[in-house]
């Protein structure tokens, strides 16, 4: 049976001194920790916290991965180079990345194959906006993002995590129902069937301002395997509680 994944996305967010105590905190306080926990931080802290979780269960991850392998790419970084840092995991396609850097349903599945490459967990971010969801589109968007990751990666899939991200909720405080949240993961664990018979081994997330107060009820939803947490994972507390609530 596979454990539930608590991924904390930092974004942009941190300093050496606040990366120290945070790290330390969650590692203080998950050492019965029943899921899988990981914290995606911004490039530049990838060898300090690298540091801070040697010799525990916490995983580090990464926030983007470039599709080159190296090159004249100023700014990117490679799968190889995370994995020098003990990466596990790299967000790909999170909807900051579609929003602001125009990324597309294929330069994501590139990235993902390119995680996949070297080892490297990619955590795909698939959801919809407001405008989507009120004109009923919500399953055609989520399987249409997904579907390119599984069109370029389809030998593989089962080796992917899958972050269902409802645009409208990130950063918002609005958050999707458990019962709407648990309608699109039965979608996207549908699609993942008809790809691989090992679809089940794959975790899906949600990503949608999951928090303290929440995290319960939606875990506790059948094809719901985890969080991809925002603000919270930025607070020791709440981020624990969360990791807590994924028993």
């Amino acid at each position: 049976m596979k454990k539930k994944l608590i991924a904390g996305n930092w974004k942009m967010n941190g300093s050496v001194a606040a990366n120290d105590a945070l790290v330390r905190a969650v590692v203080a306080g998950m050492r019965d920790a029943a899921c899988q926990v990981a914290v995606c931080v911004p490039a530049p802290y990838l060898a300090q916290v690298q540091m801070l979780r040697h010799g525990c269960a916490l995983e580090l991850g990464a926030q983007d991965v470039s599709t080159h392998e190296q090159g004249a790419y100023t700014g990117e970084v490679s799968a190889a180079m995370l994995k020098e840092f003990g990466v596990r995991f790299a967000i790909v396609g999170h909807s900051e990345r579609r929003q602001y850097h125009g990324e597309t349903d294929q330069l994501v599945a590139d990235k993902a194959k390119a995680a996949l490459a070297h080892g490297i967990t990619p955590i795909v971010c698939v959801g919809e906006t407001l405008a989507e969801r009120e004109a009923g589109h919500t399953e055609e968007v989520v399987k249409r993002q997904l579907a390119a990751v599984i069109h370029t990666n389809g030998h593989c899939i089962s080796e992917i995590v899958v972050a269902y991200e409802p645009v409208w909720a990130i950063g918002t405080g609005r958050t999707a129902t458990p019962e709407q949240a648990q309608q699109v993961h039965a979608v996207l664990r549908a699609q993942l069937k008809a790809a691989t018979p090992q679809a089940d081994r794959v975790c899906i997330l949600y990503g949608g301002s999951m928090n303290a107060a929440n995290a319960a009820s939606l875990l506790a939803q059948p094809d719901i395997d985890g969080g991809l947490i925002g603000g919270a994972s930025l607070k020791a507390p709440d981020f624990l509680q969360i990791i807590a609530a994924a028993r």
